[in-house]
């Protein structure tokens, strides 16, 4: 009986704890979530799922940075796309995302408006077209390339294109009400001429070589250089990484080409040697002596 009525008792204080606590700490609590427990559906939401070849909703409507109502499509049709998903507004993992991608261009020797072009799109309903225009604005001055601005295109739109794009690319996201922000994934995604998902660049740094060999595909080998082909055979995309890594038996063929080459190219030297040393006069072994 005494166990019992301490075990009521220490319940007791409990409850009278949590009813005692100040607001802020129990959001502060739910916040650091450090049992666990507290909101584990919406973060099983979040994710990126691989929707290779998958079509964009080319004919859904957005607002470009000046305010315009634009097609999707019309950012399409000539060159590939580097796109990025993200929320303007975002106070952290969206900059970064965005921050990642532009170290990264900087250093292609491809050019905006020549081999590719990019796209931006907030996937938060509730951005407006100014704050687009700051972001395209801010990046462009990062990417030090002003001639090249009429490549960077920084959409918003609706609920519904949005949710179509998002669905399409496989991004999924939620919005947490306790944080007043949006629980997402972070990528960067290569997207063909005609509209279609081509490769996955994962996380928040983004190797400029990926990007590339990315662009070449998803152009159908129509841009870069005989290098560009000869690392693309040396190199497959892994979706699982989202990393362009070495496929061992083209790199064993292509070290045996260049080995047989080689040894063919020094045996002719030798065979040119020997034939031209065989073609000159010799020296007389003896000759007649002078009275």
């Amino acid at each position: 009986m005494k166990f019992r009525t301490s075990s009521i008792a220490a319940a007791v204080a409990v409850l009278l704890s949590q009813i005692a606590m100040p607001p802020h700490a129990r959001a502060q609590r739910d916040l650091l979530n450090m049992r666990g427990i507290d909101r584990p559906a919406p973060l099983k939401e979040v994710g990126i799922d691989q929707k290779l070849n998958s079509q964009l909703p080319l004919d859904a409507h957005f607002r470009d940075e000046a305010g315009r109502d634009v097609r999707l499509g019309d950012y399409f049709g000539k060159r590939p796309v580097v796109m990025a998903l993200a929320y303007y507004d975002c106070p952290m993992l969206c900059t970064q995302i965005l921050n990642g991608m532009v170290r990264s261009l900087k250093t292609l020797t491809f050019e905006p408006g020549q081999e590719y072009d990019v796209l931006v799109i907030s996937f938060d309903p509730r951005e407006r077209p100014p704050l687009a225009a700051q972001k395209k604005a801010s990046y462009l001055r990062e990417f030090g390339r002003p001639e090249t601005s009429a490549s960077w295109h920084f959409l918003t739109g609706d609920m519904k294109p949005i949710k179509e794009l998002t669905s399409a690319v496989g991004f999924r996201y939620v919005y947490d009400v306790h944080t007043s922000q949006y629980a997402h994934a972070s990528a960067i995604y290569v997207v063909t001429p005609d509209g279609r998902m081509s490769r996955y660049f994962y996380g928040i740094e983004f190797s400029p070589k990926d990007i590339r060999l990315g662009l070449i595909e998803a152009a159908k080998n129509r841009i870069g250089s005989p290098v560009d082909q000869l690392i693309l055979y040396c190199y497959h995309y892994d979706p699982s990484t989202g990393k362009y890594t070495p496929l061992v038996t083209n790199i064993l063929r292509v070290a045996g080409a260049a080995t047989v080459f080689a040894m063919g190219g020094f045996i002719t030297l030798m065979l040119i040697r020997d034939r031209r040393n065989s073609s000159e006069p010799q020296p007389a072994l003896g000759g007649k002596r002078g009275v």
